[in-house]
């Protein structure tokens, strides 16, 4: 029974030792060389310079929220693309209507301005 995880142990120990490997190499490859640029805190395309409350444009939510809309469609393709061939007729009449329903949510999108950045 255990023999059947031996695979999957080997897999994750070469994971391991590699992620501490590159992250190690990083350590002592890598220039030290700290300035002003670096070491300053960038966040959302502008310098902070108000208090960690002040109000962010809605625009940065927007664009976090179409960028997760149609990030999950292609989490949704793949598995139905493996599939295909069992699902039939059914699985691609339900996958196109719902790419149609994302693609009318584009257009509306589009035509309401949600993707224009002034």
């Amino acid at each position: 029974m255990l023999e059947n995880y031996l695979p999957i142990l080997i897999f994750l120990v070469i994971g391991v030792v590699f992620g501490v490997v590159a992250i190690g190499a990083s350590y002592i490859v890598a220039p030290k060389k700290p300035y002003s640029d670096k070491l300053s805190p960038y966040e959302c395309g502008f310098e902070a310079f108000e208090d960690s409350r002040m109000k962010f444009d809605v625009r940065f939510y927007l664009v976090a929220i179409l960028f997760i809309i149609f990030d999950l469609e292609i989490a949704f393709l793949f598995p139905w693309a493996v599939v295909l061939q069992e699902i039939g007729w059914f699985g691609f009449t339900a996958m196109a209507v719902f790419l149609g329903i994302l693609v009318i949510g584009f257009i509306y999108e589009w035509k309401k301005g949600a993707l224009e950045w002034e």
